[in-house]
């Protein structure tokens, strides 16, 4: 199938890189109609905001969320943003910076457009794009496969959710107007989707590694599209599917652990190929001629160590495949590209005047995105230790240490957030976030068995892992331990009554359960050597409320306590607490 509206490979003139990488001087609008931008600039153009010869200080350049030109500089450094190690051996030999997108970033073809625009718009760097899937695609995905099941195969092709997707991907590539080339890339893999789904109807299972492979379709369409809109605007480009370019996991369908030491030198040939592979020249400030080249990578996906089938690191994996990508080449900085200004001291949607967080330990960041802040995947931040401790090894040129930056893509003059590892002044900081993670399950088990005993605790968590349940939190006494359930076991989906009457039943004979349904944690992550001050305060405003936390949990890194209430307070516990902590 061809579509109407996919153009031919369109003629443009690729010597400086400000002339490839600036956008058609005629752009179709979203609304139907034309509208004229910026003609082809140099490297002195407005855009870049410097001219040859000045210094050679980071700047940060805000883009207009409604026009996408470039506006007010930004200094990073009286901003108050720690920069962290520079990295002078990284040159334009090699790549400089990831950046990632999440799905509501490239969730329609404008918002492509906006992406594609933030790509281009800091002219000293080099990046390597991972994507996510456009929009509520993997939701998509994930309905059809379960209604495919359910109905005939000759059904298959009616579904509701599949038509979304094909209609979403279909107008994309229209209003794009990519060339042909891409467009014949995706119908084929929208075919190939629709064959799998009639597979699944006519096995009438839906198996986690079948789950694996139907969802990958998203990234692996998203990036197809962006990478060939690049190309479309003079900006080379080359599509890969990170299964293909070497990350490798376990065998543990939709939640594969990345394997680190097995990953990074595939990873880093692949990519020094794609470089290497491209003959497009861009003219740099002193004069010289380089290779440029912009990867766009699919996030989320990997390739079973034994099985060579695809897998996905979970929900919110593409992070990880950004930060792991940093690491394998040595890269300074991750850009994560979001909605919000950063890492913000509590959920925006609950608090408006939440403020964004300037500078993060790993620590801090891990704890936030376990517990609930959505900026960040929890295990994104393990690449940044594994760098630390030497996996990968030492690259000629490149950086030890690896940072993440998270920023706004509606909002590019922000200097964001900035994620590190190793330890930061804490000395005039209380909390550094409040996070409030909503619709727990909580479940108390007590029995006279644990009195000097050993083993009981062995035996308790033997059955969450039967039942393939995951727990948050953890408090225990002489008799009794207490307990959250994470609600989404696998793909977001909610224990329901059924698991839950037998994850009680699973404890006859070995303990009483008391399962406490819609309950909130709240947690308050900060410096743990005033600890003491954070919770005399935080029971002072609980108090004044008359909530009484039902369990309080300190973590391993004592920088995390967490309080359980009941939800319907939760949202009110949250605002009183962000005032006292941060008026």
């Amino acid at each position: 199938m061809r579509l109407a509206n996919c153009a031919a490979p369109m003629a443009r003139d690729l010597r400086p890189w400000a002339l490839c990488r600036q956008l058609r001087a005629r752009e179709v609008h979203h609304s139907g109609g034309t509208r004229e931008t910026p003609a082809p600039c140099s490297t002195s153009s407005a855009l870049s905001g410097t001219r040859r010869g000045a210094s050679p200080r980071r700047r940060v350049f805000a883009l207009n969320a409604s026009s996408g030109e470039a506006t007010r500089p930004v200094d990073e450094k009286k901003a108050g943003v720690q920069q962290g190690l520079a990295c002078p051996g990284i040159t334009r030999e090699s790549f400089t910076k990831v950046y990632k997108f999440g799905g509501s970033s490239v969730a329609d073809a404008e918002r492509m457009r906006q992406v594609a625009k933030i790509v281009c718009l800091f002219e000293n760097e080099a990046p390597v794009v991972v994507l996510s899937a456009m929009g509520k695609t993997t939701n998509n995905l994930i309905i059809a496969g379960e209604q495919a099941v359910l109905c005939r195969a000759s059904e298959v092709k009616e579904l509701e959710p599949l038509r979304k997707i094909r209609e979403l991907h279909e107008a994309t590539l229209a209003e794009l107007e990519v060339d042909q080339e891409t467009c014949d890339d995706v119908m084929a893999l929208l075919d190939e989707l629709t064959m799998l789904l009639v597979g699944l109807s006519l096995l009438k299972d839906l198996t986690p590694r079948s789950l694996d492979s139907l969802v990958s379709f998203g990234e692996r369409l998203s990036t197809r599209i962006f990478s060939g809109y690049l190309r479309r605007q003079g900006v080379p480009s080359v599509q890969h599917d990170a299964f293909e370019m070497g990350i490798k996991t376990t065998d543990q369908f939709t939640n594969g652990d990345v394997l680190y030491e097995e990953s990074v030198e595939n990873v880093r040939a692949n990519l020094r190929r794609a470089w290497a592979a491209s003959d497009l020249k861009f003219e740099c400030p002193d004069g010289k001629e380089e290779v440029r080249v912009v990867p766009v990578v699919t996030g989320f996906l990997g390739q079973g160590e034994k099985t060579g089938a695809i897998t996905t690191l979970g929900r919110g994996g593409s992070d990880l495949t950004a930060t792991f990508i940093g690491m394998a080449l040595g890269i300074d900085e991750v850009v994560v590209w979001k909605d919000v200004d950063g890492v913000m001291t509590t959920d925006p949607r609950v608090v408006p005047d939440a403020k964004p967080i300037p500078l993060l330990t790993v620590e801090e960041a891990t704890e936030l995105a376990y517990f609930g802040a959505t900026v960040l995947h929890p295990q994104s931040m393990q690449p940044l230790l594994e760098k630390q401790r030497g996996v990968g090894g030492s690259i000629p040129g490149g950086c030890d240490d690896l940072r993440v930056r998270v920023k706004n893509s509606y909002n590019t003059g922000a200097p964001g957030s900035v994620i590190c590892a190793g330890d930061r002044n804490m000395e005039e900081t209380v909390l550094t976030s409040i996070v409030l993670k909503s619709g727990v399950n909580m479940l108390d088990i007590v029995s006279t068995r644990m009195l000097g005993q050993y083993g009981f605790l062995a035996k308790v968590f033997s059955i969450f892992e039967d039942l393939q349940i995951s727990v948050d939190v953890v408090a225990t006494s002489e008799v009794s331990v207490s307990v959250t359930l994470d609600i989404s076991k696998i793909w977001a989906r909610d224990l329901d009554a059924e698991e839950l009457l037998k994850l009680e039943k699973s404890f006859d004979g070995l303990a009483t359960v008391k399962l406490r349904t819609n309950r909130t944690i709240i947690s308050l992550i900060g410096n743990a050597n005033r600890n003491n001050e954070a919770l005399g305060r935080t029971f002072a405003v609980l108090t004044r409320l008359g909530v009484n936390p039902e369990m309080i949990s300190k973590g391993a890194f004592k920088n995390n306590v967490a309080l359980i209430v009941p939800e319907e307070v939760g949202d009110m516990c949250l605002r009183e607490l962000h005032r006292e902590f941060f008026p």
